[in-house]
């Protein structure tokens, strides 16, 4: 658990979105770290809460115009914060 809630593992937001998505998802991902190390949530729960986004996202992405290469890329950023949390459980 000793992730630093300031500084996420960067590989998982600076390969791809704009600048307002880096910043959305370095938050994102701090604030689900922040609540981990303050006991307000599980890492299990942060990762379900993380698994239902993607699960989410795959499910409408074709409905609000992304093309495939788009939500794999938003699957994968989502994925890549699974993967940080997954370290803490």
């Amino acid at each position: 658990m000793g992730h630093n809630c300031e500084q996420p593992d960067s590989h998982s937001l600076w390969s791809g979105p704009d600048p307002h998505g880096q910043a959305a998802l370095l938050l994102v991902e701090s604030l689900l770290h922040a609540l981990i190390e303050k006991s307000v949530l599980t890492a299990s729960e942060a990762l379900m809460i993380v698994q239902g986004a993607a699960e989410v996202k795959a499910e409408i992405a074709s409905e609000i115009g992304d093309t495939p290469v788009e939500t794999e890329k938003a699957l994968s950023l989502l994925g890549a914060i699974a993967a940080s949390l997954h370290h803490d459980i």
